[in-house]
Formats: C-alpha cells, sequence, structure tokens
C-alpha cells in the first residue's frame, strides 16, 4: 500500500491509456486528468479545490469522471487491471470464487438521495456491496439506502459482475445474504456458500476465505473520499469503490 498520492509512471500511463481516447486533440492532457480523479479519491479533497496548474480546471475533471463512471471505462479499466495483476501472480485471469459483503456507511450532511438509517448498525447513510476474489480485488460494487436489505439488493451486485459471472463456480457471503441472493446465485448456476463458525465457538471469529474482503473495506480507509460518502449519487459512489481497487492494482504495474 502506497503511504501517499503519486501520479501515473509512464509503465502506468501506458496501460491506462489503451482505455481513453488519448490521440484526439484535447485542450488538457488526459493523463492530468486521470492523475487529478485519482488525487481526489485518494486524498478526499473537493472537486472545487483541485490545483489547476498541477491538473486541469476542476470542472473538466469532474465531467471526465462523471462520463468515465457512466460509460463504462472506469469498470474496463478495473476489470483489466485485476486480470492483468492476477497473471503476474500467476493465477487465472478470472476468479472461481467470489467473496460478497456489504458495509453501512455514513453520508455527508445535506446529501438526502439515497439515504436510510441501518437499525443494526445505527448508521445513517449508505450500504456498498463488493463482490471481491481471494486476493481482495474489487470486480462488482453496488451502493443504496443504508435502510435496505442485503439480499434483494446484492442481485444488482450481481448485474455489475457481468464480466466474471461465467467464470464464478462459488460465491461465498454471510447468512443476511440467504434469502433471493442466494436463489438467485443458484439460478445462474453457482454454488452459493455461507461460512459456518466452528462449534461452541463464541466472541469474534475470523471466517475461512471471508475474512478476505473484509481486509478489502479495510484498505479502502486509505483512500479518504470513500471514509465517508460525500457523493450525491450512488453511481458516483461505486465509482469511487473502483477507482480505489484501481490505484491498489496500478502498483504491480510499476
Amino acid at each position: 500500500m502506497q503511504r501517499r498520492y503519486a501520479p501515473l509512471t509512464n509503465s502506468q500511463w501506458k496501460v491506462i491509456k489503451q482505455f481513453l481516447n488519448w490521440k484526439r486533440k484535447r485542450k488538457h492532457s488526459l493523463r492530468k486528468i486521470f492523475n487529478a480523479i485519482r488525487y481526489v479519491n485518494r486524498t478526499g479533497i473537493q472537486w472545487r479545490n483541485l490545483s489547476e496548474t498541477r491538473f486541469a480546471p476542476w470542472n473538466a475533471v469532474y465531467y471526465y469522471f462523471y462520463q468515465w463512471s457512466r460509460d463504462g471505462t472506469i469498470d474496463k479499466i478495473n476489470h483489466a487491471l485485476n486480470q492483468l495483476e492476477r497473471i503476474l501472480k500467476g493465477r487465472n485471469p478470472l476468479p472461481s470464487l467470489g467473496l460478497a459483503d456489504s458495509q453501512s456507511i455514513k453520508l455527508a450532511p445535506m446529501i438526502y438521495e439515497h439515504r436510510g438509517t441501518d437499525g443494526n448498525k445505527k448508521v445513517n447513510g449508505r450500504k456498498r456491496h463488493i463482490l471481491v476474489d481471494t486476493t481482495g480485488r474489487i470486480y462488482a460494487t453496488h451502493v443504496h439506502a443504508a435502510n435496505l436489505h442485503d439480499s434483494p439488493q446484492g442481485i444488482i451486485l450481481l448485474e455489475d459482475a457481468e464480466l466474471i459471472i461465467d467464470s464464478l463456480e462459488t460465491i461465498m457471503a454471510d447468512k443476511t445474504y440467504r434469502g433471493s441472493f442466494a436463489q438467485a446465485v443458484e439460478e445462474i448456476g453457482i454454488i452459493f456458500e455461507v461460512p459456518e463458525r466452528p462449534d461452541g465457538s463464541k466472541g469474534f471469529v475470523i471466517e475461512a476465505k471471508r475474512w478476505v474482503v473484509e481486509r478489502t473495506f479495510a484498505w479502502q480507509n486509505f483512500y479518504r473520499r470513500n471514509v465517508i460518502d460525500y457523493e450525491h449519487t450512488v453511481e458516483s459512489s461505486a465509482a469511487h469503490l473502483k477507482l480505489a481497487n484501481i490505484n491498489m492494482t496500478m502498483q504491480c504495474l510499476n
């Protein structure tokens, strides 16, 4: 884990630019734009406080963030880097085991869209779901109001995982995903599994493999934009989760 933000190296940019229309003449460098988006994600700075001399005007940076988070560009970059990292580690390009979990997180003041209270966690805000592989890399995300139940909302997480759904053989999740989510998983030919606690265990117990997804949520704390949900839209919230994942996977490209 890098201790601080660092701009893209030449080798990193060589990979990233393949997914961007970088050959077209532009007023602002796409490399600076992408670095600025990563800077916001890592430091949590407001868009309007971005340095124009270091990056580009904030409204241009935000325009590209909005476009890339909606047209699938961030998804494609995230998926490609996940594959590349797995290959470099000697693994199959696509995972066969997926780990799903959710986390309730506070929503910034003065934002009312998709807000709710998680009665169990006593959190007024949103809930975010992620699907990771056994290395902890994020492949799918879904964000919604915190008062909605995990199981039916988890079905939307499956929709975001379409790029790896054919390779998955098993999905592990906790008991809150039983019901409609488990049924949807089994209907597409994937095994749904809930880790069992050892008999007689009390208090906190590390569940086999499921600790990986908890670690991924912990990693998000290094990316200040994701410590609290500052986004007016859940689409932007989900994009920032994948941007943090992109920043982490790019470390293997140095």
